[in-house]
Formats: structure tokens, C-alpha cells, sequence
């Protein structure tokens, strides 16, 4: 598939999180791939399989609207976040009105299928995953709800603890909706999601489309890990990298593997076909991201095109691809205010340049349009 360049329209602010009325898988089904599969085709199905799961007990859904603290925790880490119906209808003309900044392009062919999708399901099924640096105010205001009784609690299927409040007060939902009003989000997971809700809101205004359901996470409340997205590189060798990296005018060093590895950090990226180990220090990385510097700076230097780019979420999976036919570039992981800055400037970072974790098991809190 050919690189990522369009860029979905802005939403602009206010930021509005409105109230839904979610469904919820039960608890044994949440994070269940057998549940995920079910959620798939035939899409046009699925609004009349999940009626037939709250009456059979395998899912429920909410007695009202509500605006919902959600609070999960997997592998040590705890993330919270207010989910709603994000507002998706205004639309942002300059920087300063932007509410939503995506940090990388979009296929728009992949976003119409998203959209088809979703419109044939009748639902949003999962939130996007937005970050922000919150209001004191409002998280204050969150941290008192969440000292209350969850709605609901359990652990799931992929061993998540889940911890759910339903917001129905109007003089919180109120305040609330006056601490978001200036807020500017990191749209951190489902830029592909987010160009479909704006196509949809598009093709269907004045309907419940003008919304699409969001996470919206205090990165000074619960932290989301911020990783590295790894990269190999069929077609290409080592040698052609190596080269490409002192063309563009880093200093690179043939190490042995632990010191390669051990030198991966914020002003280092590591090559290697899982023989020969380099360190790579660029010049300049404490203003562009190191993802950025390798497509803009290195990647372009080489003798012909790779043959395609494969990402891997951590380093054991990116060595298990990687050989002489397909060496790797193993990247630090990126800064949220760097990403952030960037991002807030104009600018957008590669596609899959970041890995937002831990993200929420499917099935939590999902939208049905039919009852928005």
C-alpha cells in the first residue's frame, strides 16, 4: 500500500462531549474474540445480533444517556478517561480553532470502508482514543467521581480490570461541558476512525452521525504509554542503510548487539539484519521526531524503494522479521509533548509512528446510533 497523505478535515472547537446511551457487552465477552467476530459481517447484521444479545443476557444496554468515566487497568497500568459522543460537526478553517489534531495521514479508501462499515452496523463500536493535557478543574472533577461506587466493575476476558461511572448529573454534565469547551486533543489511536465519522457526519447531518464516540484521557492524570512503532524494511540491505544514514549526516557506529540495544534511547536508533549491529545518532533530534528523520532523511536516500515498510510493536517482533533480505530499524520511543508540539505547528509524523497502550478491550462502551 502506497504512503499515507491525505489529511481528514479538523474539528473545531468547542470541544463537546455529549451524553449516549451505551451498550456493553457482558463481562465474560468483553475482549472475546469470538465477540470481535461477531461484531463483522454481514455488518448490516449487527444492530439486530446485539437486540438479540441484551435479550439474551450477552449484552446490556444503558437505561439513559449518560456521559461515562471509564477506568482500565492492564499489565500495571491504570488510564482513565471521559467517553462520549464527540462533537463533529464544526469545522476548524485555522490552527487556533482546532480542537481534534490528528498526528498522521490518512487512506481515504480505508476510511470509506470504515464508513460504509459503521453505517451498515448502525453503531460505533469502539471509541477513538483521544490525549490531552486536562483542565486541573476537570480533573479534579474526575477524580471525585471516581472516588464514588462504579456502576460498574469486573475483569474481562483478556484480564482487564474495568471500572465504569455513568455521569447523569446536569450540573456536572454542564461543568464538564464548560472545562472541555478550550481543550486541544492528540487524536492518539483510530485516525482511520476519525476521517470516517467526519465522512459520515458529512453524508448524514442534523442526524446522530454529527458524532462519533471518544476516550478522552488526561496525559497528566493516567499517563498512556507512549512506544515506538519498529520498522523492517524488505528489499533493502544493511549496507544500503548504513549508508543512506551518514549520507544524511548521522554518526553511525558498528556495535555488538547488547551495546546496539542498550543504546537505544531518545538520540539513538539501532540498524540491523539480525547479524550486524549499528547505532545511528542523528543530529537534530531534539527538534523532529526520530520516525520522521528516518522517512525524511534516510529512506529517501536510498539507492531504490524498499520494497514495502513492516511495522512491529515491540523489538522481539521486529528482530523475529528481520534478515539479510529485510533489515531493521529499531526507533526510541517518541515524546508526547514533542508529538504534540509538532503536530500543534502544522505538522504530522509518518504513518504508524506512535503506539498509544494500553488501549481499552473492544466491547466496554460502544454507541448505537438507532438510540444516540
Amino acid at each position: 500500500m502506497d504512503p499515507a497523505t491525505d489529511v481528514p478535515p479538523y474539528v473545531a472547537r468547542p470541544l463537546t462531549l455529549l451524553p449516549f446511551r451505551a451498550v456493553m457487552l457482558a463481562p465474560n465477552r468483553v475482549g472475546d474474540p469470538a465477540s470481535a467476530r461477531a461484531l463483522a459481517r454481514p455488518y448490516r447484521d449487527v444492530a439486530a445480533r446485539l437486540t438479540s444479545w441484551i435479550d439474551q443476557g450477552r449484552a446490556t444496554a444503558d437505561t439513559s444517556p449518560a456521559v461515562y468515566l471509564h477506568e482500565y487497568t492492564s499489565g500495571g497500568l491504570t488510564v482513565r478517561g471521559l467517553v462520549g459522543a464527540l462533537g463533529m460537526s464544526a469545522r476548524a478553517t485555522t490552527l487556533s480553532e482546532r480542537a481534534v489534531w490528528p498526528h498522521e495521514a490518512i487512506h481515504p479508501e480505508q476510511a470509506g470502508e470504515l464508513a460504509d462499515r459503521m453505517f451498515q452496523m448502525d453503531l460505533n463500536p469502539a471509541p477513538i482514543l483521544l490525549v490531552h493535557h486536562g483542565d486541573p478543574g476537570l480533573r479534579a472533577l474526575i477524580a471525585g467521581v471516581s472516588r464514588t461506587r462504579p456502576d460498574w466493575r469486573y475483569l474481562d476476558r483478556t484480564g482487564q480490570r474495568q471500572r465504569i461511572w455513568a455521569i447523569r448529573s446536569a450540573d456536572v454534565l454542564s461543568r464538564i461541558e464548560a472545562l472541555l469547551a478550550g481543550a486541544r486533543c492528540l487524536l492518539a489511536d483510530g485516525h482511520h476512525r476519525y476521517a470516517a465519522y467526519l465522512r459520515l457526519q458529512q453524508e448524514h447531518p442534523g442526524t446522530a452521525w454529527d458524532a462519533g464516540l471518544a476516550m478522552l484521557v488526561d496525559q497528566d492524570d493516567t499517563p498512556l504509554f507512549l512506544g515506538a512503532i519498529h520498522r523492517t524494511l524488505p528489499g533493502t540491505t544493511l549496507t544500503e542503510l548504513v549508508v543512506a544514514a551518514r549520507t544524511a549526516g548521522a554518526e553511525v557506529s558498528l556495535r555488538e548487539r547488547h551495546h546496539a540495544l542498550g543504546a537505544l534511547d531518545s538520540t539513538h536508533l539501532v540498524l540491523t539484519d539480525g547479524h550486524a549491529w549499528h547505532t545511528v545518532t542523528p543530529h537534530g533530534l531534539d527538534r523532529v521526531a526520530a520516525v520522521s528523520w528516518l522517512h525524511d532523511e534516510v529512506l529517501s536516500r536510498l539507492p531504490h524503494r524498499a520494497e514495502r515498510v513492516e511495522h512491529h510493536h515491540n523489538v522481539d517482533d521486529a528482530l523475529a522479521a528481520t534478515s539479510a533480505a529485510s533489515p531493521a530499524v529499531l526507533l526510541p520511543s517518541p515524546d508526547f509533548d514533542q508529538v504534540r508540539a509538532l503536530v500543534e505547528s502544522g505538522g504530522l509524523l509518518p504513518e504508524k509512528a506512535t503506539s498509544f497502550q494500553p488501549k481499552p478491550s473492544l466491547g466496554v462502551l460502544m454507541r448505537p446510533m438507532t438510540d444516540a
